[in-house]
């Protein structure tokens, strides 16, 4: 996992407290909440880089 910067960040308090809901909604962080929103803002501009494919140890082995 890519290590996380800190990063301070000065954010409308109307803007703020939408997050905060949405967050609880969704039961995540206000931070987490915020990432997952920049994140998913990058993929569909097409700025964010796509995951990298799974090696073969995080592919699970169904022959049980």
């Amino acid at each position: 996992m890519p290590a996380k910067k800190a990063y301070p960040l000065r954010i409308n308090a109307d803007v703020l407290d939408a997050v905060r809901r949405w967050a609880d909604d969704e039961l995540r962080s206000v931070n987490a909440q915020i990432e997952y929103a920049l994140r998913d803002a990058l993929r569909r501009a097409g700025r964010l880089k796509p995951p990298p494919p799974p090696t073969p140890a995080e592919i699970p082995d169904d022959e049980d």
